[in-house]
């Protein structure tokens, strides 16, 4: 143990960790450090945000504020029909780190998602998910002495890897060993470590057991030997939605809406851009742009949907003869994105755009370039499109929602004018949402498991109440009670409040971070790991 070292609240940051996936864990022996964790602390269930998915959930998590404040809904930000994927500047309210700088505070943060590119502050980045292989870090130039000192460090698992586990095992390793080396060079009083290959193995192959149980083992070690060489005073496990299987069915939302009036649609042409396309032509090409010119087989795709032969009739006929899986497996997915039926978005009324916003868009006049909603029927259209999703029943006569409300009684603050007007929360989270345009309305889930809105959250320390325990916790909760384990205010805009167990420090104003230029995300492979992921269609 370094007894000179200052760190005293240690966040460890489990991407999709929740009881389901915890509990064989911990029957089996595998993770004993985060189970005496859980045993000597307070811990319970934690709830996740809508939408519960990575983009948005961590930036809440670390400003403990819902999207309507911090403005990131999902991986995907618009503006009109062309869009761009979300990095830090899309985040307008302050991080626990910035906040603990102010207070010279110095943190050390290791692979949060949605931290590229960094802002000033006082201690050492390195940015995780949706950031490129080769992030901007902080201080500038850091990367590039962390993989001198350490040999190697990614921010994905290494693709060309011929064993998931063992890639996905490796990167857990250069976590910890990132963080123990700037914690040693920083001296940080905060330290926040994210682990997010725990998430992306249930959407790989969420049926390898042994997969996952090296990936927490792997983890389990590094969190050990954290606390062993630098000893918090607090740690506090966390994270941003839970993970399951999905029982029930893939409901086409943009379908059904074709049926109901409120989407055109197109055979063939360019459409918007879709991320398979993306993924398969732009990305695996190395090349950094999104915008593509398509080329003759795509052309001649394209010319066969003008006259009906669809990629979705295509694929209705082979899915009968059982080969659906196999050409897709050796077909371009732009080639099929060519010859497809899509949304015509600049004429339809209302679409879904990013499955994982879990909601509806109207093409507002005024706000969409091509708006076909008049301002003043916009509460109108809003309430019939409400009762048209309201109404849909899956195959076995049962609810495919729980929930379809207008945005703002799920969103507050100034950026809630960016989220989706009409928010749908699938029942129970057992039917997978999807925005493709299909022959039919429903099939079966595209991913056997995905996630789930119950997450997970553990509190242990000298200075924690174990008695009164964690109560309700949200995911907004866990920035105030950090702040509260360092002794400072939290802001007075949290959606969250300090967490039973700990003991609260007021609170106090700081500024929002809405004044600085969002850039655009350096996209080379970011889209074709989260297209990979299930995370984009």
């Amino acid at each position: 143990m370094d007894d000179d070292s200052s760190l005293q609240t240690l966040l460890v940051g489990i991407d999709a960790a929740c009881d389901r996936v915890l509990e064989p864990l911990f029957a089996n022996d595998d993770v004993p450090t985060l189970e005496s964790l859980y045993e000597d602390g307070a811990s319970g269930a934690l709830e996740s945000q809508i939408p519960p998915w990575t983009a948005s959930a961590w930036p809440s998590m670390y400003t403990g504020k819902n999207p309507g404040k911090h403005g990131v809904f999902g991986f995907l930000s618009f503006d009109g029909y062309d869009w761009d994927v979300v990095n830090a500047s899309d985040v307008r309210e302050p991080s626990l780190w910035e906040l603990l700088s102010e207070h010279d505070i110095a943190s050390v943060v290791v692979n949060v998602p949605v931290t590229h590119p960094p802002r000033e502050f006082s201690g050492a980045l390195i940015p995780g998910y949706t950031a490129p292989e080769d992030p901007t870090c902080h201080p500038d130039g850091l990367l590039a002495d962390v993989r001198d000192e350490l040999g190697e460090y990614r921010v994905y698992p290494d693709e060309d890897a011929d064993d998931l586990a063992s890639a996905s095992s490796d990167c857990v390793r250069m976590r910890g060993e990132a963080f123990r080396y700037l914690a040693d060079r920083f001296d940080p009083e905060f330290g926040f470590l994210e682990f997010q290959v725990t998430d992306s193995i249930f959407h790989k192959e969420p049926e390898n057991d042994a997969a996952i149980r090296a990936i927490y083992r792997e983890l389990d070690r590094q969190v050990a030997s954290v606390l062993e060489t630098h000893d918090p005073d607090t740690v506090i496990v966390a994270s941003d939605h839970g993970m399951g299987p999905y029982a029930g069915h893939e409901f086409r939302a943009n379908e059904h809406l074709r049926r109901e009036g409120y989407v055109e649609t197109k055979d063939g042409g360019e459409g918007m851009p879709t991320w398979a396309t993306v993924r398969d032509d732009a990305l695996k090409a190395g090349e950094e742009t999104t915008r593509r010119d398509p080329g003759l087989p795509e052309r001649s795709m394209a010319a066969a949907a003008s006259v009906g032969l669809t990629s979705q009739r295509l694929g209705a006929a082979l899915e009968r003869l059982g080969l659906a899986g196999l050409v897709a497996a050796v077909v371009p997915s732009g080639l099929v994105s060519a010859g497809a039926t899509q949304v015509d978005f600049p004429n339809s009324q209302a679409y879904v755009r990013s499955r994982i916003e879990l909601g509806v868009r109207l093409n507002l006049e005024g706000r969409e370039p091509n708006g076909q909603v008049p301002q003043a029927e916009y509460e109108a259209v809003r309430t019939q499109v409400i009762d048209a999703l309201r109404s849909v029943r899956t195959p076995d006569g049962e609810p495919v929602f729980e929930a379809v409300r207008p945005r703002e009684e799920f969103f507050h603050g100034p950026e809630s004018e960016h989220a989706v007007d009409i928010v749908t929360i699938p029942a129970d989270f057992e039917h997978f949402l999807s925005a493709t345009l299909r022959e039919e309305q429903f099939g079966p889930p595209s991913e056997p498991w995905n996630h789930k809105l119950e997450g997970t959250v553990a509190v242990a320390g000298a200075g924690v109440d174990r008695a009164a325990g964690v109560a309700s916790a949200h995911l907004f909760d866990v920035a105030p009670t950090v702040l509260a384990t360092l002794g400072v205010p939290a802001d007075e805009r949290m959606d969250g409040a300090v967490l039973p167990c700990v003991e609260p420090s007021g609170k106090a104003t700081y500024d929002r971070r809405d004044d600085g230029e969002v850039v655009e995300t350096a996209d080379e492979g970011v889209e074709q790991r989260l297209a990979d992921l299930g995370y984009l269609e």
